[in-house]
């Protein structure tokens, strides 16, 4: 069974330009991310629309709300056939709860959010929080894993922590994956995809580095290349 270790963000304006993007990948090589701005215009029609041309979708919606809204939230994403959906693990084992029993017995993977990539030290310290975010990491990913979820979304640099702490068969999901010679853009804590790998990562969530590229087949079968060569 093809099980692609890429995620390709399609953060893009507009449901024609996501497609025609879309088009010219190769879903052996990937499934595609679809998140917030991109479902708030287009809707349920795009990801029915991608799952034709073959793609696994990961909604990347981020729920977070009461756990009867969350669960239903969840639920109407399932129904939608997208392969993977995820919630935040800040809502707590309540939400995380009813999430996870909304979803049965169905296809859909759970995962939950733990931190954005976009937040260091010096974020949680003005929210208050004065663990690190590797601590902050940990206890929402093992929460996640008492709730019975799939996995979770963390920083590669988390994977290996993780890794140790929630056995081989949780999933991580690790955004904020670039080259050597791609820009950090707004991610604070990177990683190569060959890093990842190695630290445990399940799958790796590209953006820019293959939707801003002059050639972006070519660049998704060089991330490719470089998993296969640590697997």
């Amino acid at each position: 069974m093809n099980d692609p270790r890429i995620i390709v963000a399609l953060d893009f304006p507009d449901q024609c330009t996501a497609l025609n993007f879309a088009a010219g990948l190769d879903s052996t090589l990937c499934r595609v991310k679809v998140g917030k701005e991109l479902f708030t215009l287009a809707g349920p029609q795009l990801v029915e629309k991608l799952m034709k041309l073959g793609f696994d979708v990961f909604l990347d919606l981020k729920f977070h709300d009461i756990p009867n809204t969350v669960a239903a939230a969840c639920s109407a994403a399932s129904s939608l056939g997208v392969w993977m959906v995820n919630v935040h693990a800040l809502g707590g084992s309540k939400m995380l709860l009813a999430a996870r029993q909304a979803l049965g017995g169905k296809k859909t993977r759970l995962i939950a959010v733990t931190l954005l990539t976009s937040l260091n030290q010096n974020d949680l310290s003005e929210l208050g929080i004065a663990d690190t975010p590797e601590t902050m990491v940990q206890r929402l990913a093992l929460l996640a894993q008492c709730c019975g979820l799939d996995g979770v979304v963390c920083s590669a640099l988390e994977a290996v922590s993780l890794r140790e702490v929630t056995g081989e068969d949780f999933c991580l999901v690790t955004p904020g994956i670039r080259s050597s010679s791609d820009g950090n853009d707004d991610q604070v804590r990177i990683a190569t995809p060959a890093m990842a790998i190695r630290s445990g990562a399940s799958y790796l969530v590209i953006g820019r580095p293959i939707t801003r590229s002059p050639d972006p087949l070519g660049a998704l079968r060089r991330f490719n290349d470089e998993v296969a060569s640590v697997l």
